[in-house]
């Protein structure tokens, strides 16, 4: 098992424990860079359960997402919120979505989180 980046685990731990969902990130994952705002997870799962409840097609899967977040021990994933996977000059989806990131797969990160224009 990897190493976890022992600063990136206490921002999520700080976000997890104030509750707050204004630190923004930017963070590179799997080749792919992800910027947006932190979320608790309670949070998170609150907001991706509305979300699905709201589809026609897709809720009966909301229910999963009510569980209460684990507890014990520190934050392993980072759950985003309007955020937006950037692509050249383009933010996808532009309006921002929901990720949710294991902390240990980010192989780089910085504190803010990056504008994408189209000019």
């Amino acid at each position: 098992m990897p190493k976890l980046d022992e600063l990136l685990v206490a921002i999520a731990a700080l976000v997890e424990s104030g509750q707050s969902n204004q630190m923004s990130l930017t963070v590179v994952t799997g080749g792919a860079v992800i910027t947006g705002r932190l979320a608790p997870e309670a949070m998170w799962r609150k907001r991706v359960s509305e979300v699905l409840t709201d589809s026609a097609d897709l809720g009966e899967f909301s229910t999963l997402f009510d569980t209460p977040a684990r507890k014990d021990g520190p934050p392993t994933y980072l759950h985003f919120h309007v955020a937006r996977i950037l692509q050249g000059t383009v933010g996808i989806p532009e309006t921002g979505g929901m990720y949710r990131v294991a902390i240990e797969d980010v192989s780089a990160w910085t504190m803010g989180d990056f504008s994408y224009s189209d000019h």
